[in-house]
Order: structure tokens, then C-alpha cells, then sequence
């Protein structure tokens, strides 16, 4: 925990570490994670959903229960004032959800409406297939967190009761506290969490993911989406990187703000600012415990998608061969170091700093060492990095458009083109 002491509010951040990686247990049933989080926002064995929303209102405070890849995360906002009040109604939440058919019926409506509603945009199918193409069949972050149509149909209310008193358990949770709260407070109000004692212990696993390959060229796989404006464009594979706050992960990151990690990066600055071809493009590495991807994004002018492609291309290629120039280098060391200071002002930054602290069991001069790492870094280290981990011939490219105006031109780009239907199907 820490002390904010600008506004009179706690905020807590409860991490079930998991998520939809606990659904590789049964890929079939895929998004399981997801309608169990959505289940406990509803009523517990208490009240009402409408009940404790009002209770909510009335204190001031929200309480919301999401997932994602990762895990499933309560987060609580209070006023010091109601804090008792509004720990009491987390507990009920998190350890007394009622699982009443009518509530399942209609998060499980919505779930399947949003994934029907992906199957039409352009840029969620870019997503799916992308994350398809470079996980693979047997990997579980192949499918979407929130399931598939086919998945969605697996699951019943008894699933989302068993994968909750499965898989919700203390042995993978973390809390965080930030608030207007001195030691001796923090103290006090963690013994009256009773839901910290009570809660039982289930000592769960979270399932080992297989590795990842990588193709031995550049492929483009193409889905034609007839008459769209725009084309949306993804392009990466998954490195081997996990999370390190001062290893090749985090150097990584610093190698990449010169070519599509910022604003006025290569890439960006080229389709965006020269070409004016797209609203932004950008390039990112992420990891976790698992390695992660790095991956190229963009929705770019449907006319201009077989140039756009052709200019992420030299981009990458060009900064791969002849690395990054000095002002670059000193731009990027300015511009992050300044920056980071404005990513810990609000007490939900806050709290997910600490939740990134406690769960990769950081020091507490994490920071400080990223900041020599990023005075010190030199040329060299970062054009080595850039060899190693821009290489093309690694890479997946998805592309979502409009088939009549496209294929022809990209076709003579001269990589192996093949066409996919919106599920990621061979055509």
C-alpha cells in the first residue's frame, strides 16, 4: 500500500491471477473466465444487483469486477468515510455471489452479442486473426478472452459456479491499497478484511502455455472485407521476452519509441504526418510471465494499403540495418524520462503500480535503476536488439479490407498472399 493524502478516498485493487489463461483447463469452454467476472457484478445471496448499486451510489463508491488475459481483478473506490460500509458489500460480492439464471442469462446474451458485433468490424477481425496466426491452434490466447461463438455455446451457469469455486482463490491474489491512510490505518483496516481470512484456500495451479514458432518468411493473409473505407493492418510474432524491468524486455521498449512507440516515431510520423494515409500507426512490445508479442498496428487509407504496407516495411527494415541516429537516441532518453512521472498521479495509476511491483516482487528502486538504465544505454545496445528482434521474416501480417480494390496491388508487393474468411479460415 501507499499514502495518497491529495483527495480523502482509498482505492483498492484486488488481482486473481489467472484470467482466461485459466480457461486453457478447457479450451472449449473458452470465455468462462470472462462471464464469471461479469456474474459477480451482479446479485450476490443478499441483494439485488440493483441493491447494492444503490448502496454503491449512495456511499459514493464503485466497486467493478473485470478480466482479461491474466487475470480477474476487483477494483473498490471509497471515501475514507464509507470505507467500512463499502468493504463490507466487496466481501459480499467476492464471497456470496448469488449465480441466479436470469442474471447469467443476460451477461451471457451480452457476451455473445459483442463477439457477433466483432465478427463485422474490421478491426476486431484483425485482432482475432492476427492473435490466431502468431499463438497458434493449441495456445489459449488464440481465442479471444471473452470466448468465441462456437466456446460460448459451451458454457452453462453450473460452468461459471464451478470455475469460480474452482479458481478464485487467495493463493493467486495480490491487493493493493492506496488512500489518504497512515501505517498505523493501513494496519487496522487490512484485520477488518475478513473476506482475507475466511476466504478458502484452494491452492490452484495456473496451467503452463506451449511455446510459439514463428514462419520462415513474411506471409500476408488477407480477409476481404467488401467496400471498406479503410484497411486495418497487424504485423508481429511473439518474441521470447518476458517481463524484466531492466532487462532485454524493458530495452526492448526503449528500441522500439524511435521506430512506432511514440507519437512521433518512424512509422507514425511517415503514414501519418508525411503520407496522410491513417490516424496513427504504432509498434509495441508486451509480456507478462508469458512471453508477449511485438506487434505493428494501423487502419490506413483503403487506396493506399499496398504503400502503407510497403512503408512499414522499409521502416522496419531501415532502422533494423542502420539502427537508431544520435538525436534519436538523446530525444527518447529525454522524452521517456520526463514522462514517467505523469504515470503515477491518480491513486488508480498508483495501484496498478504497486500491483506491478508485488507481482513480479520488484524493489523498490525498480524506477531508479530504470532510470540509469535509460541515461546509460548506448547505440549499440539498442541496434543490437533491434537486429534481433525486427527480423521479418518472423513476422505474421494480417490485413482486413476491401478485397476488389486490394488484393491485385498487394499481390505484386512479391510475398506469398493468402486469403482468409473472417473466422481465420483458408479460403
Amino acid at each position: 500500500g501507499t499514502a495518497n493524502n491529495e483527495i480523502p478516498t482509498t482505492t483498492l485493487l484486488l488481482t486473481i491471477n489467472g484470467g482466461h489463461r485459466l480457461d486453457a483447463y478447457d479450451p472449449s469452454k473458452s470465455g468462462l473466465a470472462s462471464l464469471t467476472a461479469g456474474m459477480l457484478n451482479e446479485s450476490t445471496k443478499k441483494y439485488s444487483s440493483e441493491d447494492i448499486q444503490e448502496k454503491l451510489r449512495k456511499l459514493g463508491s464503485s466497486i467493478y469486477v473485470s478480466s482479461d488475459d491474466d487475470g480477474t481483478y476487483m477494483s473498490i473506490n471509497t471515501l475514507n468515510k464509507n470505507i467500512d460500509e463499502t468493504l463490507q458489500l466487496a466481501e459480499e460480492i467476492l464471497l456470496h455471489p448469488a449465480f441466479k439464471q436470469k442474471d447469467f442469462d443476460r451477461i451471457y446474451k451480452q457476451q455473445l452479442e459483442s463477439i457477433k458485433a466483432g465478427q463485422e468490424d474490421p478491426s476486431s477481425i484483425a485482432d482475432d486473426i492476427y492473435y490466431q496466426l502468431i499463438y497458434g491452434e493449441n495456445h489459449i490466447y488464440s481465442i479471444p478472452s471473452y470466448g468465441s461463438e462456437e466456446t460460448i455455446a459451451n458454457i452453462k451457469l453450473d460452468d461459471v459456479i464451478n470455475f469460480y469455486n474452482n479458481y478464485y482463490s487467495p493463493n493467486l491474489s495480490e491487493l493493493v491499497i492506496v488512500g489518504a491512510i497512515n501505517n498505523q490505518n493501513l494496519i487496522a483496516l487490512v484485520e477488518k478484511l475478513s473476506f482475507l481470512h475466511d476466504w478458502e484456500n484452494k491452492n490452484v495451479q495456473i496451467p503452463k502455455l506451449p511455446k510459439t514458432s514463428t514462419p520462415e518468411k513474411l506471409k500476408i493473409y488477407f480477409v476481404d472485407k467488401p467496400e471498406a473505407p479503410q484497411s486495418e493492418i497487424r504485423a508481429g510474432y511473439v518474441t521470447d521476452l518476458t517481463y524484466s524491468p531492466t532487462g532485454d524486455y524493458f530495452k526492448s521498449y526503449l528500441m522500439n519509441y524511435t521506430l512506432g512507440g511514440a507519437f512521433n516515431s518512424r512509422i507514425n510520423l511517415n503514414l501519418r504526418e508525411d503520407k496522410g494515409w491513417t490516424y496513427g500507426a504504432r509498434s509495441y512490445f508486451s509480456a507478462s510471465d508469458e512471453p508477449g508479442s511485438f506487434s505493428v498496428y494501423s487502419g490506413v487509407l483503403a487506396a493506399a494499403t499496398d504503400s502503407a504496407i510497403y512503408e512499414i516495411i522499409q521502416e522496419i527494415e531501415g532502422y533494423r540495418e542502420k539502427g537508431i541516429t544520435d538525436d534519436e537516441l538523446q530525444f527518447m532518453k529525454n522524452s521517456i524520462g520526463q514522462r514517467e512521472v505523469l504515470d503515477y498521479e491518480t491513486p488508480w495509476q498508483k495501484s496498478s503500480f504497486l500491483r506491478r511491483i508485488i507481482h513480479y516482487d520488484l524493489g523498490n528502486s525498480f524506477i531508479d535503476d530504470q532510470s540509469k538504465l535509460i541515461a546509460s544505454i548506448t547505440k549499440k545496445e539498442l541496434n543490437v536488439l533491434a537486429k534481433k528482434y525486427l527480423d521479418l521474416n518472423q513476422f505474421y501480417m494480417v490485413i482486413v479490407g476491401d478485397g476488389v480494390g486490394n488484393l491485385t496491388r498487394l499481390k505484386k508487393l512479391g510475398y506469398e498472399l493468402i486469403e482468409l474468411d473472417a473466422e481465420g479460415k483458408q479460403k
